[in-house]
């Protein structure tokens, strides 16, 4: 397990699904209406350090499933301008940066390890789990340094493997009665 990840009692302003109904069309994969977004489901690993919060949401928008990973910070991170989604007033932390994860290294780092060491999301200190994550594990021999992870954004059923990936992630949720499985990174 990735440990236990401290929920805050506490409100958002804007509200999570807001602010992702503000960035999300402008995001070349999303092709849906930002009006009608749902959050069906998320998970969250936790920073080793303790600094930066890791949720990854799943949001859908009509008939669309989408995967979006965020990452909480008390402070801008240096030189990711790009993958800001925005500010949140936090009720007890105060002001957060939020940024899509993919742009930030701690997120890369975890999502990497939790694939390689067979590992699952984090525990929550309050609320329910929505889904569960699994990694593979990667049991061959890797050079680290040329691996790359990649993300599915659009959790559509079809992901279509071009190559045998060296490890996966993998989530499960449970939507309109029916659980539902797939992978959700991939690392090349």
């Amino acid at each position: 397990m990735s440990g236990t990840a401290k929920i805050y009692e506490a409100e958002l302003n804007p509200g999570k699904i807001e602010l992702l109904a503000q960035w999300l069309p402008s995001q070349s994969w999303f092709t849906g209406d930002a009006s009608d977004l749902q959050r069906v489901a998320a998970f969250r690993f936790v920073d080793p350090d303790g600094e930066v919060g890791i949720e990854t949401l799943l949001v859908r928008s009509g008939d669309v499933l989408y995967q979006v990973p965020l990452t909480y910070r008390a402070e801008p991170l240096d030189d990711a301008d790009a993958y800001l989604v925005g500010t949140v007033d936090h009720s007890a932390l105060g002001k957060r940066w939020v940024y899509d994860a993919t742009g930030d290294p701690v997120y890369v780092a975890e999502l990497i390890r939790v694939i390689h060491e067979a590992d699952t999301e984090a525990d929550l200190s309050r609320g329910e789990k929505t889904m569960t994550v699994v990694g593979s594990g990667i049991t061959s021999v890797s050079n680290a340094a040329m691996e790359a992870a990649r993300l599915v954004r659009v959790l559509d059923g079809k992901h279509i493997q071009t190559a045998i990936p060296l490890g996966m992630l993998t989530g499960t949720w449970t939507e309109n009665d029916e659980e539902r499985s797939e992978v959700l990174a991939t690392i090349r």
